[in-house]
């Protein structure tokens, strides 16, 4: 991934993002302006003011446009006035924990969202390149060792899982039905699937989520709480799978499109899988200080406990891979959230979010 072929193909372009209010959606916004895109964001209002896109002054960076994705109406005004050449659809309910307590919610966003809004790329007649962003829990988790492959079967055990599943069938249905690749040059509407693994970063303040608990922990001196130490888990920096968003969408633009209209996954190397107690352990090394708990309960909701991405597509045809190990990731997730707990103004968290950039993709 070169950053000259992403300024490109970004550079003083119309480009929506869904749910730019969100952890990784602000990442993404603050990137594409620095590409010289220019972004329109269409979201709810973020939850948490200690968030990236608050925290960091993200609104800055787009035309901020408050508005649901179940709404069919707002999202086709959104991208009539808008008229993007690039589409990427974050906006999502986005917590397994939640979907256990609100399972229609999740699945109206997750995907009857997903489905409203290539519907209102459809009836705008839109040509455009349309990048949707589900998750690496999509697939049939049946704990194997090995990475899971674009084409294994979709599935879920929690409602969450199977949304992001569903919204993957729905991205299919509507390119087969709609936007076939074989067709690109009628309808100019090239349409992907990115799926990511565990993505840490600073910024993110959702519940029930190990980096800001752990975060949270550290901050008031008290031992983190541990639900799943053993899990393994794809752990990997945001600016991963967002670098590999950008070179998806930047080819979905370019000659060649049709072949990238598939399922795409961005995770990590092999071993950055690791088990929750391996990142709390690091993180606590990176703080400078701290302790952990563990506090596993038989009687919480099922969550898998093993969870590999295989990123060889990703690499052989896109020339996608990781840029950061492990440690790196962990280190620089860390000092994001020391700055802030240090009282860093929003322009100093915003410039060092674009550091941060400028040293994962350098110019």
């Amino acid at each position: 991934m070169e950053d000259a072929e992403l300024r490109a193909a970004y550079g003083g372009r119309p480009v929506l993002v869904t749910g730019h209010t969100g952890f990784k959606g602000s990442w993404l916004t603050l990137w594409l302006a620095r590409l010289g895109a220019q972004v329109t964001g269409y979201a709810l209002p973020p939850e948490d003011p200690r968030g990236t896109f608050t925290a960091a002054g993200v609104e800055a960076d787009c035309r901020h446009v408050v508005g649901d994705v179940r709404d069919l109406a707002a999202l086709r005004k959104a991208l009539a006035a808008a008229r993007p050449a690039v589409v990427f659809h974050l906006a999502a309910q986005p917590l397994v924990r939640r979907s256990y307590q609100q399972p229609l919610e999740t699945l109206e966003i997750n995907v009857m969202g997903t489905a409203r809004l290539l519907d209102a790329i459809r009836a705008e007649r839109l040509r455009c390149a349309v990048v949707v962003v589900t998750s690496d829990k999509c697939y049939e988790n049946r704990e194997w060792v090995y990475g899971y492959r674009e084409d294994e079967p979709m599935g879920g055990h929690d409602v969450y899982s199977m949304s992001k599943g569903a919204a993957e069938l729905v991205v299919s249905s509507f390119r087969r039905s709609f936007f076939p690749p074989q067709k690109l040059a009628e309808h100019g509407v090239a349409v992907a699937s990115a799926r990511a693994g565990n993505v840490i970063g600073g910024g993110d303040w959702s519940a029930d989520r190990i980096v800001p608990d752990a975060v949270a922990a550290l901050a008031r001196e008290a031992p983190i709480q541990v639900r799943n130490p053993e899990a393994v888990r794809p752990w990997q920096h945001v600016l991963e799978p967002l670098g590999g968003y950008l070179l998806l969408g930047a080819r979905l633009g370019g000659t060649g499109a049709g072949a990238c209209c598939e399922a795409w996954n961005f995770g990590p190397r092999l071993e950055a899988a690791r088990p929750v107690k391996d990142l709390v352990e690091a993180m606590v090394g990176a703080w400078g200080a701290g302790r952990w708990e563990d506090r596993s309960d038989a009687a919480e909701p099922h969550e898998a406990r093993l969870l590999r991405l295989s990123i060889d597509k990703a690499h052989a045809r896109l020339g996608w891979a990781p840029r950061w190990d492990f440690t790196t990731s962990v280190e620089r997730t860390v000092a994001w959230y020391r700055a802030q707990a240090q009282g860093a103004s929003p322009a100093a968290l915003r410039a060092l979010c674009l550091e941060q950039i400028r040293e994962y993709a350098p110019s």
